[in-house]
């Protein structure tokens, strides 16, 4: 496997469902994904001395990730959103002042320049409080890496200003239907009648080098600046759906892996679509077993798309 390192900037939290209490946050489980397809990746984010933090290092351990770039907070809680589950299904809340939203510049900095990434994976939730954002900035000032921006809006959380500048800031953006209706409603003001067209508008707008679109079980579309458009609609829906969270999570992980391993680009959204769907199938955004893994790499060395 590639060599090349791979910067993830992020929330690590708990999802507490008050029974139990589940690892998430969606940069890391793109860190995790990663990691378990034997990238090197630098895991940037913040926890809580605390026994959330507790579980949050396990899964360091688990998936054999540096920690390098892990800060521990001594004042702030690790990371945590409660779910409440109600008539129409889950209902989340996601707490205010965490440790994510105090990750500090100096160390990020320092462990950012031994690791020397040939990209940076970051989010629009951990830019919520400035320390963080901050510190974001001052990553992204600081390297020359590919900069792949998975924008996730969030009513109350993410600011319309945030997304904006982290779309000014990135040369990859990665959003689902909704981001995208979001999108062509803050900065093309119309509901477009060619999404092609409006996709390469907001390309033009933030000069982007790429845009992808995932579909769900329509798999997802890639718009390139030349005008390229690169798609893979084939469906790779479990027979069986368990729940969908981590599925997006997963589709940026096999993403960067392909390219990573320099993947022609139609077979990377071919395989990122057919391990999302994988992912649909277990509970949770990441297998509790490392084995899942293992067939779906040996599958990938030998040509395969799934």
């Amino acid at each position: 496997m590639s060599q090349h390192t791979i910067a993830v900037f992020g929330e690590a939290l708990v999802d507490d469902f008050i029974t139990e209490q589940v690892v998430g946050g969606a940069p890391f489980n793109v860190a995790r994904n990663l990691a378990a397809f034997g990238v090197a990746t630098l895991m940037v984010t913040r926890i809580g001395a605390d026994k959330n933090g507790a579980l949050l290092r396990n899964e360091f351990t688990r998936f054999g990730m540096s920690e390098a770039a892990l800060q521990i907070d001594e004042r702030e809680a690790t990371g945590r959103v409660v779910v409440e589950r109600d008539a129409s299904g889950h209902r989340f809340i996601i707490l205010p002042d965490q440790a994510y939203d105090y990750v500090e510049t100096v160390p990020a900095l320092q462990a950012l320049a031994d690791a020397q990434p040939q990209v940076i994976y970051f989010g629009t939730m951990a830019q919520r409080h400035e320390q963080s954002r901050s510190t974001l900035r001052a990553m992204l000032e600081a390297s020359k890496a590919q900069r792949y921006l998975d924008l996730n809006v969030r009513e109350g959380q993410v600011t319309e200003r945030i997304a904006h500048e982290s779309l000014k800031l990135a040369d990859i953006v990665k959003v689902n239907e909704d981001e995208l209706q979001d999108l062509f409603k803050w900065y093309t003001h119309t509901q477009p009648a060619d999404m092609r067209d409006a996709c390469q508008t907001l390309m033009r707008t933030f000069d982007l080098q790429g845009l992808i679109v995932t579909l769900g079980e329509r798999g997802a579309m890639h718009f390139a600046a030349d005008g390229t458009v690169t798609a893979n609609h084939e469906c790779h829906a479990p027979e069986r759906i368990v729940d969908t969270v981590g599925a997006g999570d997963a589709f940026s992980a096999v993403f960067l892996f392909g390219q990573s391993q320099g993947w022609p680009l139609s077979l990377t959204l071919a395989r990122a679509n057919a391990f999302a769907g994988a992912i649909c199938g277990i509970s949770g955004a990441v297998p509790a077993d490392i084995g899942f893994y293992t067939p779906w790499i040996a599958r990938w060395r030998e040509g395969a798309i799934a």
